[in-house]
């Protein structure tokens, strides 16, 4: 934000020089972007942060450099101007959560074609603003000068009355930069009986724009809720001087003293009559007074270092923060209205650091008591994300926050946790899975001639389930292309769903090797080739192909697999139990069983290890068949099975008592014969 130093002398006057000053201001956070210059003045480029929308005004910055410089603030007085005539207009708030506050005035008779007076106009351009006309010039001026934006509307264009409401379903408006724009209902408008006036709090309409002929005004000055103008700033695409303030914070009592000024500076250069303010207030929608606690104790441990209570309370006094004290050196502070930066004690402790001063806090070495960790969920998943790059995957970080059509795209039952302030449209709600960066990414590197591609990535997901917000650390992955790179010796065939299975399996191996596969759906992945991952009865993820319309909406050509663990599911896993390697010989009897083809290997696994007796180590199938010679509707499955003693070599007899449990087993449970 540019000021010029004339007018912040107007409110402050350090008695320091110019390079001074802009020292002591960048050691307490504000950053001078510029100094610029003049014959006659200079013009100091402030980097205001988002958090001190206060600063956003010649009184804001002036208040500062008083706290930080211990000057005197000398703010000029501004008295309210008394009414000529009784002309007033009907306001009706039917937002209050949006506008709290709202005050109107009418001003008759003034004339717009008088040209601006030169110091307005001088401040307004070193301030970075062009010279409109006189009205808006004034406007302009006075957010400048005090930080409540507001508007002028052209009196003799407004019917009967104003409201304060929310738009109506395709309701239109052409705003003053020339656009434009469709409402919706979540967009709060000013409007006449008739018809939209303008965007709450970011644009003016056209149709209603203080013009050089017009004589008749009605001046606006009101409080919005900065979430609210932040989401239909963004909604629309617009950006004004007024939205870049109310977003930030916008003090909610200063509106009155606003619309006097300017009254007072537009019958003092435009003539006119002006008419009484008006004003809707609905308290239980403002922000609260808020009173903050602060002990010396807390003081001390948050900063490292004993601030005498004295120099504690005289910097208090310089933020215009007045408080209470208890016998105990703890103080009760009152936040002015306007610092909404102010919510709990660390903020206030932070303030009392910045003008105590950085450099005479002393640096000292920090101690801590170090102890390694046992094995548990950082080892797990270290190793996890080593094991995956390993198998060729390549990590990938995302944000948090992803796109509201992607997201419910890929998870439509569960309901996203929406951002109060995001970046943008394409980065407004957060993930409840890790599907959306991951899609993300493929669709950046395929659209770069990029034809194999392997990615995972390990982050939090964010759910809400009755009010209370749940973060959830996941691991999640996806493979896409050709199966093996490019190659003479094998030909090249797409990846498919037991490719990565295998990928996931050979992953957990080392923490897990009792991993089962259920079928199951997700709204995300194919109905047909979709499986929930499971450790005993504990569900720990979901592996499945994309699904086929999500891949058709995202303009996906090939097939592309992904998977999803939850982390917390280490909990639920023992660490892994260490045993000597028997030095006796293994003994392997194979098996051709005729199967029903509805049976699930992994239960025909299962029966064989519970029936088979604590020596079997090893049960795997080597081969299926189905086709001529095999009754309709059933496969032959040949088993391999592997017995070991770890003390004693075993003999024939153990062998085939063992392996006549087995056959009985799978015949009496699952209607399994040998093939003859």
């Amino acid at each position: 934000m540019k000021l010029s130093e004339s007018w912040l002398q107007e409110w402050v006057n350090p008695h320091l020089s110019r390079e001074t000053l802009c020292s002591k201001l960048a050691m307490s956070g504000f950053e001078i972007e510029e100094v610029q210059l003049l014959a006659d003045d200079a013009v100091i480029d402030f980097a205001i942060t988002p958090n001190r929308g206060d600063c956003l005004s010649v009184r804001g910055m002036a208040r500062e450099i008083s706290a930080i410089t211990e000057a005197d603030f000398t703010a000029p007085s501004f008295n309210a101007v008394t009414p000529t005539i009784p002309d007033t207009i009907a306001v009706r708030v039917e937002a209050p959560e949006s506008c709290p506050r709202y005050t109107a005035r009418i001003i008759r008779g003034l004339s717009n074609t008088i040209q601006t007076p030169v110091e307005i106009r001088d401040r307004l351009q070193k301030s970075g603003l062009n010279s409109i006309s006189l009205v808006v010039d004034i406007v302009n001026y006075v957010m400048l000068e005090l930080g409540q934006p507001m508007h002028a509307f052209d009196l003799d264009t407004i019917h009967r009355e104003v409201i304060i409401r929310h738009a109506k379903p395709q309701e239109k408006i052409q705003l003053l930069d020339g656009s434009e724009k469709t409402l919706d209902t979540e967009t709060v408008c000013i409007a006449d009986s008739e018809k939209p006036l303008a965007i709450a709090g970011v644009m003016g309409g056209l149709d209603s724009g203080v013009r050089s002929l017009t004589t008749h005004i009605l001046l606006e000055s009101a409080y919005f809720a900065p979430t609210m103008i932040a989401k239909q700033r963004q909604r629309h695409l617009l950006h004004s001087d007024s939205a870049y303030r109310f977003e930030r914070g916008v003090d909610p009592t200063i509106q009155r003293e606003a619309i006097e000024r300017v009254t007072h500076l537009l019958l003092t250069h435009a003539g006119g009559s002006a008419g009484p303010v008006v004003e809707v207030v609905h308290e239980t929608s403002l922000p609260p007074l808020k009173t903050i606690t602060v002990s010396a104790k807390a003081v001390k441990e948050l900063l490292g270092i004993s601030i005498d209570a004295a120099v504690i309370e005289s910097i208090f006094t310089r933020l215009q923060c007045p408080f209470t004290t208890s016998s105990h050196e703890t103080w009760a502070i009152e936040v002015p209205t306007y610092r909404f930066d102010l919510a709990i004690p660390e903020d206030v402790i932070e303030e009392i650091a910045r003008l105590y001063g950085y450099e005479n806090i002393p640096t000292q070495p920090l101690e801590a008591t170090l102890q390694a960790p046992t094995a548990g969920e950082a080892d797990h998943t270290a190793a996890l994300r080593d094991r995956l790059c390993a198998t060729g995957y390549h990590e990938v970080i995302s944000y948090s926050f992803i796109d509201q059509k992607l997201q419910t795209l890929l998870d439509p039952a569960q309901p996203a946790v929406d951002l109060l302030n995001p970046i943008s449209t394409e980065m407004a709600v957060m993930r409840t899975n890790l599907f959306g960066g991951l899609i993300n990414t493929y669709l950046y590197n395929h659209s770069r001639q990029q034809q194999r591609i392997r990615l995972f990535e390990i982050g939090t997901c964010f759910t809400r389930t009755d009010g209370v917000l749940h973060q959830v650390q996941k691991i999640a992955g996806l493979s896409g292309g050709a199966v093996a790179p490019a190659q003479w010796g094998t030909a090249s065939r797409a990846v498919d769903f037991y490719d990565v299975k295998g990928d996931i399996e050979s992953t957990l191996h080392p923490i897990c090797n009792k991993l089962n596969f259920k079928k199951e759906s997700h709204p995300a992945l194919h109905p047909g080739q979709t499986a929930g991952i499971y450790v005993g009865d504990q569900k720990i993820g979901v592996l499945g192909v994309l699904h086929p319309q999500i891949q058709q909406t995202l303009d996906i050509q090939e097939k592309i697999v992904l998977f999803e663990l939850d982390l917390n599911f280490i909990k639920f896993i023992n660490q892994p139990i260490y045993k000597e390697i028997s030095k006796f010989p293994e003994i392997r009897r194979d098996l051709a069983l005729l199967v029903n083809q509805t049976v699930p290997v992994e239960e025909i696994q299962d029966r064989i290890r519970l029936a088979a007796g604590s020596c079997l180590c090893d049960v795997f199938v080597f081969d299926v068949y189905q086709g001529k010679g095999i009754t309709p509707g059933h496969k032959s499955i040949a088993v391999g099975l592997v017995w070991q003693h770890p003390t004693r070599t075993l003999v024939d007899d153990e062998i085939n008592v063992s392996l006549a449990r087995v056959v009985a087993e799978l015949r009496e449970q699952l209607g399994i014969t040998l093939r003859s």
